[in-house]
């Protein structure tokens, strides 16, 4: 385990190299909640509340969202560069757990993200935005918890479609499909409150709402006791889903890689 936490450690090390980069990110977060809260301000107008959601619930659901998004950016080339420049191989000589080391590595980037980008955003939307309170302590502990699930959900479909690199000469393009899907359907750009009945039924039985909705629902308090139980376990069930998916997809393309490669 501390070999993966090294691995961690290291790529936020590195991240911290490039100061010019996290201070650009920052404002990027930041015009990017501008925008969005700007447009739904307008779109409420003088309304308190469409359908029970009030301004405040759809702007907080952006700071966390967007937020988080652009915390949870991943390398999705990593594994197809590795393949392509031969470097795979090596790596698979190492006495590591390749997709752990990718895993630490993506946590170490995000957690650079998350305190020198998300958390100064947050700061700037409490002070400028209508921004909703947390209900208690505990509705925060529990999104942190909730927040992490969901970075495993998303991480997992990340590796899968990273993982088509054994059959395709780029994975860009389905890469960008898939980022146009989590950004819709995780309510990142359109709140899931605000979609259909029918297409947010569909949602609800993808893993996509486990992202970044659930752990917003929680922070919000729409979501208690039960509902709170029964959204992380929905999140954990996504998680190994995912994973024995992932899993599957790897040990196929692993094996393809050695026939090829004798």
């Amino acid at each position: 385990m501390r070999v993966y936490l090294e691995f961690a450690f290291k790529k936020f090390q590195n991240r911290l190299t490039y100061r010019l980069d996290f201070f650009m990110g920052i404002i990027n977060t930041v015009i990017t909640i501008i925008v969005f809260c700007l447009i739904y301000k307008a779109l409420y107008g003088e309304a308190d509340s469409i359908d029970g959601i009030t301004f405040s619930m759809v702007a907080t659901n952006f700071v966390i969202s967007l937020g988080l998004s652009g915390a949870f950016d991943f390398d999705e080339m990593f594994l197809q560069n590795k393949l392509h420049d031969g470097s795979i191989t090596n790596e698979f000589l190492k006495p590591v757990n390749f997709k752990l080391r990718m895993l630490s590595e993506n946590i170490g980037d995000s957690i650079f993200k998350i305190i020198f980008n998300f958390v100064p955003a947050l700061l700037f939307s409490i002070f400028f935005i209508d921004f909703c309170a947390p209900k208690s302590i505990l509705s925060i502990i529990l999104m942190i918890i909730s927040v992490a699930l969901g970075y495993l959900v998303l991480w997992m479909i990340s590796f899968i479609v990273q993982t088509w690199c054994f059959w395709l000469f780029s994975v860009w393009g389905i890469v960008t499909i898939k980022n146009v899907f989590v950004n819709i359907l995780s309510g990142t750009m359109l709140p899931i409150w605000f979609m259909p009945s029918i297409l947010r039924k569909i949602v609800s039985y993808t893993p996509f709402e486990s992202i970044y909705f659930t752990p917003v629902r929680i922070y919000l308090g729409e979501m208690t006791g039960k509902d709170i139980f029964y959204g992380m376990v929905v999140q954990i069930f996504w998680i190994a889903v995912l994973y024995l998916i992932g899993n599957l997809f790897w040990k196929n393309g692993v094996r393809k890689l050695v026939v090829q490669g004798g």
